[in-house]
């Protein structure tokens, strides 16, 4: 047996019907599971699936067996999982994981898990490891094999296949001495893993946030069982001897000290807060304008450890460690966050005093930086790096015209600083009209998660064709667990910054127009004028004024000689009929703001929507002053429990939609085919 065996096997897991204990011919056998932490047994959602609607009915209805032991658990989080528990699925796809608490198990061995999301430039060897009853009698099985791919959330295994009954069990990397993944089954060629790090989607489900308390007992676990002075093995010490003597970065004993006061802090309120350090100490060990186009999900202080422990660059690799500096960096910077955010705690002050004692051996001008962060009234010696402040990236909602049919092709991405993009979803194809926000609904709020830091929520720019113009998307909830808020529940424009793009105008390089204009839009002032607009008719007698509305060219010549800070005002849609032509025309004659509603107003009140609108520009001044207000009227138009006064002075709100479209943003890759921006002039 290999020293990693002999540390997987006291952790494996015998999952069955409750009652079933060690039957050998395993007839109500489901297959196995293994500890990650005190009380916390990991396994897939079609193993314990086996049990029917108890075990998705939260009753402790999964039987479990290790080391002479038994017990009954809970199924406390699984994805997928039945809607109902008396249903059954089809098929189980990724991740496939569920999480079973066994109250009764405190004193247990637990695996290690990895912190680093699976990148495999060549194959790696692993272990997997399970229960099985191949041989007719259910008994412990290990073999060895390869993970040599990653495709669509699979770890792809060859050589050795995982065997019925191996479901749910780990997988070992052998070089790093942690577990990657979990069996989840076989093919013809190939079996078929879930990469550990997909235990993070499990912090999306229903009551996901206990996720937090099963990391921080995992890392408790692993620092005690390293501190102990029984002398029984341990995973960091076989990490120890695994990992060559000459590899820089930060090695397991410092992990395992570093992870277990991560663990101790307040979590992470999401991807993006953990992001936004990272981001910030790559950018300043490697280079000040770093941006990876590869996006991270972490969810946990460590997982940003696991980002950054082996950070590699050939140029100033012979000079320094930069994975140490990183790491150290990191640390600092995260102690000085939660400070920010909760105040100093025993627990801050903890990693604080392990920072002072181990980043000794950072470089000097890390340390520097390290001090300056730590103490920052004290004078500084050199430069420090730059705490960023906002949002870590904004958020682009990219949907096309049709190609074919009347399915929209949808796109998110990341944004930073204005410029670099970062794909996160997709869908070519695309869906209809009616079932867009149903279908953006979940990658929209996953990006989110990766660009809101701590208070500083991500702003949504949806880039639209303008038959779009009227998709409410500042009125879309992100969950419909929203909705349970009742009167608090606050719509995506009620939260955050939600403006239009246009996706047509980017066919070409920028007009003139639209650069002026956007110059004189950051600068104000601001002032509104009508979109649309009425103009004598001919032949109308004087006394008898007879008038009737611009045909588009009439717009576009109007508003093309508008001042530079006119902003176009329309009190309905824009998306068809006459607001769609005359939006159109303002589009063409370069301007970057607008405003006008994308529901139903009572008749009549369009001269109070313009006059309210133009005293919202005036008192905004320029395009990022409007932000703050429309949100807040967003919010207050919204409340149906105001008093009828307050309610009827900001109900010229209701609906409103704002474009703020600069012509230095991306996406600048032209669509496949754009509208005919004038379109076919009014009839008189």
């Amino acid at each position: 047996m290999s020293a990693l065996d002999a540390l997987v096997r006291p952790a494996l897991v015998r999952i069955a019907a409750p009652g079933d204990g060690y039957d050998p011919h395993g007839d109500r056998y489901w297959g196995t599971g293994f500890f990650i932490a005190p009380g916390w047994v990991l396994t897939c959602a079609h193993v314990v699936a086996k049990g029917g609607s108890a075990v998705w009915r939260h009753e402790r209805a999964v039987g479990l067996s290790w080391q002479g032991r038994a017990a009954t658990g809970e199924v406390v989080l699984a994805k997928p999982r039945p809607e109902r528990p008396e249903h059954e699925l089809g098929h189980w796809d990724f991740p496939d994981l569920a999480l079973v608490r066994v109250p009764e198990a405190t004193d247990v061995s637990c695996v290690r898990l990895s912190e680093r999301p699976p990148v495999i430039a060549q194959p790696i060897p692993v272990s997997l490891h399970g229960w099985s009853r191949q041989t007719g009698r259910v008994g412990i099985r290990q073999a060895v094999g390869e993970a040599h791919a990653v495709d669509g959330g699979a770890l792809l295994l060859r050589w050795t296949l995982p065997v019925e009954g191996l479901s749910g069990g780990p997988v070992v990397d052998l070089a790093r001495g942690a577990v990657i993944g979990l069996n989840k089954g076989r093919g013809t060629d190939e079996g078929a893993a879930v990469p550990i790090t997909a235990l993070r989607e499990l912090h999306d489900a229903p009551g996901g946030a206990i996720l937090h308390e099963v990391m921080r007992d995992h890392d408790r676990h692993h620092l005690g069982r390293y501190r102990s002075l029984a002398g029984h093995p341990d995973w960091t010490r076989a990490q120890i001897r695994l990992r060559p003597p000459t590899t820089q970065g930060v090695g397991p004993g410092r992990r395992v000290h570093l992870y277990g006061r991560l663990a101790e802090l307040p979590p992470p309120a999401g991807p993006g807060e953990v992001m936004h350090l990272v981001d910030e100490v790559k950018r300043r060990v490697l280079h000040d304008d770093f941006q990876s186009v590869l996006e991270a999900d972490p969810r946990t202080w460590r997982e940003g450890v696991g980002l950054l422990h082996e950070l590699r660059d050939p140029v100033q690799e012979a000079i320094q460690d930069l994975g140490l500096n990183a790491v150290f960096l990191y640390a600092t910077l995260v102690a000085r966050h939660v400070t920010d955010l909760h105040g100093d705690s025993p627990a801050v002050e903890s990693l604080v005093r392990w920072i002072e004692d181990e980043a000794v051996e950072a470089h000097p001008a890390i340390q520097q930086e390290i001090a300056q962060l730590l103490t920052p009234d004290q004078p500084a010696a050199a430069p420090v790096a730059v705490r960023e402040t906002g949002a870590r990236a904004d958020v682009l909602v990219e949907i096309d015209t049709p190609h074919y049919g009347t399915r929209f092709p949808w796109r998110i991405k990341l944004l930073f600083d204005g410029r670099t993009v970062s794909p996160l979803h997709h869908d070519d194809h695309g869906v209809e009209r009616e079932r867009l926000e149903e279908t953006l609904r979940a990658p929209l709020a996953d990006a989110l998660s990766h660009g809101d830091s701590g208070e500083h929520l991500a702003a949504v720019e949806a880039v639209l064709p303008l038959d779009l113009f009227d998709l409410a998307i500042d009125g879309w909830r992100l969950t419909p667990d929203d909705e349970l808020l009742g009167a608090y529940a606050l719509t995506l424009g009620q939260q955050r910054t939600v403006v239009v793009r246009h996706a047509g105008r980017r066919t070409a390089p920028p007009s003139h127009e639209w650069l002026k204009r956007w110059r004189a839009a950051e600068h104000g002032p601001l002032r509104a004028i009508p979109l649309r607009a009425e103009v004598p008719a001919a032949g109308a007698e004087a006394h008898a004024p007879h008038v009737r509305r611009e045909t588009p060219r009439q717009a576009f010549a109007r508003l093309l000689d508008a001042d530079e800070g006119a902003v176009p005002v329309f009190c309905g849609r824009v998306g068809v009929g006459e607001g769609k032509r005359a939006m159109a025309a303002a589009l063409a004659a370069g301007h970057p703001l607008a405003l006008w509603r994308t529901g139903p107003h009572p008749d009549g009140d369009c001269a109070d929507f313009h006059e309210q609108a133009g005293r919202l520009l005036a008192a905004a001044g320029r395009a990022d002053g409007l932000h703050r207000p429309v949100r807040t009227l967003r919010i207050r138009a919204g409340d149906e429990e105001a008093d009828p006064g307050e309610r009827s002075a900001d109900a010229w709100a209701e609906h409103l939609a704002v474009l703020v479209d600069p012509p230095d943003r991306p996406p600048h890759a032209p669509p496949l085919q754009g509208p005919d921006l004038l379109g076919e002039e009014a009839a008189p």
